[in-house]
């Protein structure tokens, strides 16, 4: 059931309260988790980088027609729209005239329906979460109060309070999580083309060996693609 599901979710995100977590692991666990509890065939995150752009930080798949269709949104879009106005915007109509990037980029991706939700807290507001489906389909209104839900929770994760009592802290998470993905994507087309396995496959083999040696998923992506062979033969051995 849901709602025995929404329980373990809710702990499995709520262990990230501790001093010095992984910022991105959190984003592609939300992400991932979204799509399992909600009638959504997709979901990524876009977080606001210093200049108070928003940037995609992670993405339940890692396809880049999927990226690509959030980066449009950088501009203008109901991410932007969310990410400024602290509300959700639902049910967004991807056909309308002021987002012509977006329209472009979700026809290329396959999708027709795109909602987003504020990760805030109080007034502070670092970025949104967005749920895509290849259908135009309505979004219910318990799947975006469960969607709310897990998006307050990741972002108290976030806003611990010592990051509260120190900015900074928050924003070098923030500045290391959007600037990690990018070495993040390179790691998982390394591994997919020396382990012989789909990318999504790759990422979880990834988060899996960084889970189980207390290492830092970013860490982990950076030892791939300076390519350390003990590395690539543990990651083998637990991919079997």
């Amino acid at each position: 059931m849901r709602e025995q599901r929404l329980v373990t979710v809710f702990v499995e995100l709520a262990d990230t309260l501790v001093d010095d977590f992984d910022v991105i692991d959190l984003l592609h666990t939300l992400a991932h988790r979204c799509v399992e509890l909600l009638d959504v065939q997709a979901a990524g995150l876009m977080l606001g980088d210093q200049h108070g752009r928003l940037r995609p930080a992670a993405a339940s798949s890692e396809h880049a027609p999927l990226l690509d269709m959030f980066e449009s949104q950088s501009e203008a879009g109901p991410s932007v729209e969310c990410f400024r106005t602290g509300q959700p915007v639902i049910n967004a109509d991807l056909d309308d005239p002021r987002w012509p990037r977006l329209r472009e980029a979700a026809g290329e991706a396959g999708f027709a329906s795109l909602h987003a939700l504020p990760l805030r807290l109080r007034g502070e507001i670092i970025g949104t979460l967005n749920l895509v489906h290849s259908e135009s389909r309505t979004l219910s209104d318990a799947d975006m109060h469960v969607g709310q839900a897990l998006a307050d929770i990741s972002t108290l994760s976030v806003l611990s309070q010592r990051s509260l009592r120190e900015g900074e802290i928050l924003a070098g998470q923030l500045h290391n999580a959007l600037t990690s993905r990018v070495t993040i994507e390179q790691a998982k087309g390394v591994l997919s083309a020396r382990l012989r396995m789909p990318i999504d496959v790759a990422f979880t083999v990834m988060r899996d060996h960084a889970r189980a040696h207390d290492e830092r998923l970013s860490v982990v992506a950076r030892r791939i693609t300076e390519g350390d062979e003990a590395l690539f033969s543990a990651l083998a051995g637990d991919s079997r």
